[in-house]
């Protein structure tokens, strides 16, 4: 099971207006880094920045072609994305009482 920290790679991918446009744009296929660039207007650092984090989040895959870096979506790691939001937000059963609260009178 990965850990926390690793969960919250997808999310952090996630949750930027840049990156999301990106994974909007590699949603037709594979780009090069220059493709990606112009229109968004990012700087050679911005780009970079952005998909790293989207690569450490595993939703995106890249290669080198000479000096330029080839992106795609990783449908490994959408999988991965789309179970791990279901786990986290899908009810457990429990199945021992709960525990006392603060905000319950335990003196009644």
């Amino acid at each position: 099971m990965a850990s926390h920290q690793d969960n919250a790679k997808v999310f952090k991918a996630l949750c930027d207006p840049k990156r999301l446009a990106i994974l909007e744009q590699l949603r037709s296929g594979e780009k090069c880094a220059c493709v990606l660039q112009e229109p968004m207007d990012l700087t050679q650092s911005g780009l970079s920045y952005h998909m790293k984090i989207l690569c450490e989040s595993g939703l995106v895959a890249s290669r080198q072609e000479g000096k330029w870096t080839h992106y795609r979506l990783d449908p490994s790691g959408r999988a991965h994305a789309a179970a791990l939001l279901e786990e986290l937000t899908t009810p457990t059963e429990e199945t021992s009482p709960a525990p006392p609260c603060c905000c319950r009178d335990t003196k009644e």
